[in-house]
């Protein structure tokens, strides 16, 4: 039996901060900052993802053992979002159709495992949306060998804290500080404005190098480089 560590639940945080980060794209992050974006290795169980924001609530579940998370599925809040470290184990599910059905009624916004899920219909069914590392038959058990619930955790190859913030779609996980959600949604939105000119731009035939100055750029560069030819 391993040890059983078990935390406080984390402060909630308000609604239009979740809200507006379900706005936007983990991608749209990815070009402010590259800490915090799991493995791509764990990916939406569906490539239809639509983008879900919570609070992280973190376990940590050794071996073939989910004891722990059917406690914590009794203390899961509206506006949770799970995250389990499976402490090195690829063999072993520890959500199904069960736990998938107890986690949506609890009103967790989603689920984000470091190892595989199982019952991928009865998941897609249920509308929980579970990132993971791929699908297994070989699930766990209620063996009582411990773990820890709302310490923190690593999945994905990123350090989890409880209270930080998880945003998960169809390209991926990133995890956020609290403190700095709003402002990243805010930036991140502005952003998507501006691709969304971008797109429109290129439908009515621009060239994408005209539009970024790409092509001013390198003309620059060689202009530079041919008088530099010239004058050597």
């Amino acid at each position: 039996m391993t040890e059983l560590r078990i935390g406080p639940m984390p402060a909630t945080v308000p609604r239009e901060v979740l809200a507006a980060l379900e706005k936007i794209e983990t991608a749209s992050i990815g070009h402010l900052r590259h800490t915090g974006f799991m493995s791509g290795k764990i990916q939406a169980v569906t490539p239809h993802q639509k983008a879900r924001a919570g609070v992280a609530v973190t376990l940590a579940l050794p071996a073939m053992c989910s004891t722990l998370l059917h406690y914590a599925l009794s203390h899961l809040r509206p506006g949770d979002m799970l995250v389990i470290d499976r402490l090195g184990d690829s063999r072993h599910a520890c959500l199904g159709g069960a736990v998938a059905r107890a986690a949506r009624l609890a009103g967790v916004v989603g689920v984000v495992i470091d190892g595989p899920c199982t019952d991928v219909a009865e998941i897609l069914a249920e509308g929980l949306p579970v990132w993971c590392r791929g699908v297994s038959s070989v699930t766990t058990r209620q063996l009582d060998l411990g773990g820890t619930f709302n310490r923190p955790v690593a999945c994905g190859g990123v350090p989890v804290l409880p209270g930080d913030i998880v945003l998960g779609d169809a390209s991926g996980v990133v995890v956020l500080p609290a403190d700095e959600a709003a402002e990243i949604a805010a930036t991140c939105i502005a952003r998507e404005a501006r691709v969304a000119r971008t797109m429109q731009r290129l439908l009515d035939g621009e060239k994408l190098g005209d539009i970024t100055l790409a092509v001013d750029k390198v003309n620059l560069r060689l202009n530079a480089a041919g008088e530099e030819g010239k004058n050597g």
